[in-house]
């Protein structure tokens, strides 16, 4: 919970996709898209892409996708666009960015 506190998660709800910023050295670091998709099967089908920045850091995509899961079971099918700039990229961080999002129910 300590790392939560060392940086502030502003939100914009739109009618048409959750925005959520994520940031310790002021920047926008690395946007990911998350999203929902039905399919044919009765499980949905979560898509994470990386818009810009970093490629090669798959902690930042699980997190982006925990939290559609989250927003999905939630019951929004809105998508999620996500800025995520650390300076920690630990796991407690990243937990902390999902906890913070989630308890605040930005959509």
């Amino acid at each position: 919970m300590s790392n939560i506190a060392q940086f502030p998660v502003p939100y914009k709800q739109l009618t048409t996709t959750i925005k959520v910023m994520a940031s310790q050295i002021g920047t926008v670091g690395t946007m990911l898209q998350a999203r929902k998709e039905e399919g044919f099967t009765t499980n949905p089908i979560f898509n994470v892409s990386v818009l810009f920045g970093k490629r090669d850091e798959p902690m930042l995509v699980a997190c982006a996708r925990q939290l559609i899961e989250n927003i999905s079971k939630a019951g929004s099918s809105r998508p999620l666009v996500i800025s995520i700039g650390l300076k920690d990229h630990s796991v407690e961080t990243l937990k902390g960015i999902i906890e913070v999002v989630t308890e605040n129910r930005v959509w």
